[in-house]
């Protein structure tokens, strides 16, 4: 069935010494980008949540961060000691600025202690010998449970979306009726308008090509001629049906049908020759545009 991109899940988990809090959510995207704020301390953690992430989901913009902390103490609050490379590196930066600004007569505000130790690296929350490995695999073992809740949530957002897209495609099954009704009307009185519209025509003409006026009022017949048009709506229609009890993803699939339920709808507008006609032709195009909004959700 129908899987959203749309998606949020957190949990709290413990193990190895430490407790943590899990939090991933989902908009939609045109592939799969993965965003994560990890522990930078925990070796090998990003690359293997990454390649689980992957695994599990298909598209869409995730976001994903955790927060690790020993048993019994705030998040962040063991094991913090300064890392000095990166601290030297950042007075050093600081020294520069500071050097640039003074020389272009820019007064600059002096950091603090507290500006310092914000800077990513500056402290460390670990200390250097420890063995993350533990830690690691139980975070990894913990994973499939929030992956659950989360795909839980997509799920429930896919089945509402489902239902949306099929009411959307109700409708224009039912334009599409309507289109065929008018345009049956049309051509049933399209011999009559056309031999009236000859007829001033050769009133008002000394001579005519016969070869060269049955060649143009081929091409307006074929003009006119809606029945393609409306033969491909209903064929995408039922395309469209069949995405919605596929179980794989059809996000991708859904994004080109549009293009080509809108390209038919432009084409019909095109040739209505008909007030009536031109009314249902934007109708469909405004069905079919809202429809194209819930499919860019769908992963």
């Amino acid at each position: 069935m129908t899987v959203s991109m749309t998606g949020f899940a957190a949990r709290k988990g413990q193990g190895a010494g430490y407790t943590w809090a899990w939090d991933i959510r989902s908009v939609n995207g045109k592939g799969l980008d993965l965003r994560l704020r990890l522990p930078d301390w925990i070796d090998g953690l990003e690359l293997a949540l990454r390649a689980e992430l992957s695994r599990a989901l298909q598209r869409g913009n995730v976001s994903l961060s955790l927060k690790v902390a020993r048993d019994g103490l705030a998040d962040g609050a063991e094991g913090l000691r300064l890392n000095p490379t990166a601290l030297a590196a950042v007075l050093s930066a600081l020294t520069q600025i500071e050097d640039a600004a003074m020389a272009a007569g820019v007064t600059l505000g002096q950091p603090t202690g507290a500006d310092v130790l914000g800077v990513r690296g500056v402290l460390d929350a670990t200390s250097a010998d420890a063995d993350t490995a533990p830690l690691r695999a139980a975070l990894l073992a913990d994973l499939p449970l929030l992956l659950t809740d989360f795909q839980a949530m997509r799920a429930a957002e896919g089945a509402a979306l489902n239902s949306v897209i099929a009411t959307q495609l109700s409708r224009i099954a039912d334009l599409t009726a309507q289109a065929d009704a008018e345009a049956t009307v049309r051509r049933d009185s399209a011999p009559a308008t056309l031999r009236d519209a000859l007829a001033k025509v050769l009133a008002n003409a000394e001579a005519v090509d016969e070869t060269r006026l049955a060649q143009e009022l081929a091409l307006i017949a074929v003009k006119n001629d809606v029945t393609e048009e409306l033969d491909r709506l209903r064929a995408h229609t039922e395309a469209a049906r069949s995405l919605l009890t596929e179980p794989a993803q059809v996000g991708r699939k859904f994004d080109f049908l549009m293009q080509e339920f809108m390209r038919e709808a432009n084409t019909l507008c095109s040739k209505s020759q008909s007030l009536r006609l031109t009314r249902i032709g934007l109708d469909l195009k405004t069905v079919i545009d809202q429809m194209r909004e819930q499919v860019q959700n769908v992963e």
